[in-house]
């Protein structure tokens, strides 16, 4: 039996996660939301970046599907596409306290 509990295809997916987490400013953008959706504008507000940076980083977050997008009108709301998400990084958060 194998030690690594985990397949090369669920590392390299894995690795990505955890590349974009590990850069600051999407995790911001990450612990700032929650599962009601909010706007670019709104994100901007709460993390303190700019308009440019929020939607730069939104866009890699989507594409890995840690954020959902919706179309309100003429705008794009965001949230977490689940609950789950938002208790896995308080979690580790916890857990990297002690």
């Amino acid at each position: 039996m194998s030690i690594n509990a985990y397949d090369k295809n669920e590392i390299k997916s894995l690795s990505k996660v955890f590349k974009i987490l590990g850069e600051p400013n999407r995790l911001k953008i990450l612990t700032s939301l929650g599962l009601e959706c909010r706007p670019v504008s709104a994100i901007v507000a709460s993390t303190g970046l700019t308009q440019t940076n929020v939607s730069f980083h939104l866009r890699a977050l989507r594409e890995a599907g840690l954020v959902k997008p919706e179309k309100n009108g003429a705008f794009v709301f965001y949230c977490l596409p689940d609950p789950e998400l938002r208790e896995i990084i308080d979690r580790f958060r916890d857990w990297h306290k002690t």
